[in-house]
C-alpha cells in the first residue's frame, strides 16, 4: 500500500507563502507522478499541480505563476511552494501519487488564507 505523508499548511494572510511537503517510499517516488489536489467546502476535488518522475510539471490556470511544484529525489519528497496566496486558495490540499495505474492520496492538510 502506498503511503503519502503530508506536512505543511496552516493559516496565512493574503499575499503570504506556505510550503507543503509529501514524502513517500523510494520505490514509489522514483516512478510516480506526484502532485496536489485541493477541495474547498462544497466543491469537488480539483487539480493544483503535478510533476512526473522526470520533472515535467503541470499547473491549473488558477495557480500558474504563483505556485511551484518540485521534487527532491534524495529525500523522496515532493513540495508545493505557494506564493501570493489568495483567500480563494483556502481548501484542504491532498497529496497525490499516480503509481502502478492507481491513484493514491495523502491524508490532506488544511490551508487557510485570511483576507
Amino acid at each position: 500500500q502506498v503511503q503519502l505523508v503530508e506536512s505543511g499548511g496552516g493559516l496565512v494572510q493574503a499575499g503570504g507563502s506556505l510550503r507543503l511537503s509529501c514524502k513517500t517510499s523510494p520505490s514509489v517516488f522514483s516512478e510516480a507522478v506526484m502532485g496536489w489536489y485541493r477541495q474547498a467546502p462544497g466543491n469537488q476535488r480539483d487539480l493544483v499541480a503535478t510533476i512526473t518522475s522526470l520533472g515535467s510539471t503541470d499547473y491549473s490556470d488558477s495557480v500558474k505563476g504563483r505556485f511551484t511544484i518540485s521534487r527532491d529525489n534524495a529525500e523522496n519528497t515532493a513540495y508545493l511552494h505557494m506564493n501570493s496566496l489568495k483567500p480563494e486558495d483556502t481548501a484542504v490540499y491532498y497529496c497525490y501519487a499516480r503509481y502502478n495505474f492507481n491513484n493514491n492520496w495523502g491524508q490532506g492538510t488544511q490551508v487557510t488564507v485570511s483576507s
